[in-house]
């Protein structure tokens, strides 16, 4: 298997250096670089090194192959036209470091500015150009590697809350494979990151559970810095879920609680220190409003072909909690079969048929984890439920509600992961159950046979 998978790295490599010529190179020996870095990590921090190496270059392998399909056949608006955006804004950040374009031009002003929503890919892409000059396929090369990283991360998430290695290879393996994670973290758009940072934060939060850690503190606020630049309010999700599990997911010990709040403490001077908070607080004023919420629904549902609920008014709160029904009924199930309305929807059918199927599977790994490990889950099933509300009051388009429905998907994988490792155990326990009678009445009847002789 190991000869397999490097194999078609290589050929993949080749490939990339190939179509992407010249900038394919460039962007071969960023991935190399940096991919070597993370199975170096994987290996000194999991027990499961070998698989989850495998896994990482198989689920790298399909998102750098989906990326230089983009890049050849020039798909990028196809599929992610804020590609295009972050590469130019990115370039424009370059270009006033090194003093090419005047700081106050209104696209440099645009580019550099914090109070833009998903400034922290501006400054993602510049960091890139320093090293790799202008090259949109290295920059979506990098975040191919930190989308196949995220199957890892997730297999060290579930093994800390379930403490069992099928869940996580499970949960892991779907994070890997499903086509949604490998088109959003297989181009360069703020997704795949977005996705990283939310399981780091969660992982890192139940090692801090466990015992105080000043890399794990470190790691913390870090993924929230990051998720703050390029989502804000995904920011004030986690942290309200980190909060909360600091609080009610202690063990009831005055040392435990005390922990608790210590690392509030520190999270919450270290986030004003770096401007966190001033800066989170001025994007919700400015963009969290019910009726910013409203403008931009109104926008998504009518600016396509794949928008719904466009006649939805939720700039009121009565008028927000109306629409979670039909928001939560596509969030989580569009796009529908009836709905092939154009090529990007129909080439997600097979993949929603097999998330359809899993959802029995999801509600019973959810039954399992708050009966049996609540305290471990809080803060990912608090996040899970408040982003999924907020997304079914704002979503007003299919597709959109497909791509960020993955930030969801993610830590919901491993919740069906948990309820296919129980339906595997039980469908066991009635095979062994049905073998431990069939024996015993085989006994039954030699010992007849004998007694009869």
């Amino acid at each position: 298997m190991d000869k397999i998978i490097a194999i078609f790295a290589f050929l993949t490599a080749f490939v990339v250096m190939i179509a992407g010529f010249p900038d394919g190179i460039v962007a071969v020996l960023l991935t190399a670089v940096v991919s070597l870095l993370v199975i170096v990590l994987i290996r000194q921090n999991t027990d499961e090194s070998r698989f989850l190496i495998q896994l990482f270059l198989v689920g790298l392998v399909l998102r750098m192959l989906f990326g230089v399909f983009l890049h050849a056949f020039n798909l990028r608006d196809f599929f992610g036209a804020d590609a295009k955006t972050y590469d130019w804004l990115g370039q424009t950040i370059v270009d006033v470091w090194f003093g090419i374009v005047p700081a106050n031009d209104p696209v440099a002003q645009k580019a550099i500015s914090a109070g833009t929503p998903g400034w922290g890919m501006n400054y993602l892409t510049a960091i890139i150009y320093l090293f790799t000059g202008r090259n949109i396929l290295a920059a979506q090369s990098f975040c191919a590697v930190v989308g196949a990283s995220t199957a890892p991360m997730v297999y060290i998430c579930a093994k800390k809350i379930f403490h069992n290695n099928q869940v996580g290879k499970i949960a892991a393996l779907m994070v890997a494979l499903f086509p949604a994670f490998i088109i959003w973290s297989g181009q360069l758009l703020k997704d795949g990151l977005i996705i990283f940072l939310l399981v780091l934060a969660m992982t890192m939060v139940l090692q801090l559970q466990e015992k105080f850690n000043y890399f794990a503190v470190i790691f913390l606020i870090f993924s929230l810095f990051g998720i703050l630049s390029l989502r804000f309010y995904i920011f004030y999700m986690v942290a309200i879920s980190v909060a909360g599990s600091f609080i009610i997911g202690q063990s009831g010990s005055v040392k435990s609680i005390a922990r608790g709040f210590i690392l509030l403490i520190i999270m919450g001077v270290a986030l004003m220190y770096l401007g966190v908070l001033r800066t989170a607080s001025d994007n919700f004023e400015k963009w969290g409003s019910l009726e910013s919420v409203q403008r931009s629904r109104s926008d998504l549902a009518k600016s396509a072909d794949s928008g719904f609920g466009g006649d939805v008014d939720v700039s009121t709160t009565e008028g927000a909690i109306t629409v979670i029904p039909l928001g939560f009924t596509y969030l989580m199930l569009a796009p529908f079969p009836w709905q092939l309305g154009s090529l990007r929807q129909a080439i997600t059918i097979p993949e929603m048929i097999v998330w359809w199927c899993s959802i029995p599977l999801m509600f019973m790994g959810l039954i399992y984890t708050i009966k049996n490990r609540l305290r471990n889950a809080i803060a990912i099933l608090i996040f899970t439920l408040m982003l999924t509300l907020a997304y079914s009051i704002f979503q007003g388009n299919v597709g959109t509600a497909y791509r960020q429905r993955t930030q969801i998907q993610v830590f919901l994988f491993i919740f069906v992961a948990v309820g296919w490792t129980l339906r595997k155990e039980k469908k066991e326990n009635r095979k062994a159950v049905s073998a431990a009678k069939r024996e015993r009445l085989e006994k039954h009847l030699r010992d007849k046979r004998e007694s009869d002789k």
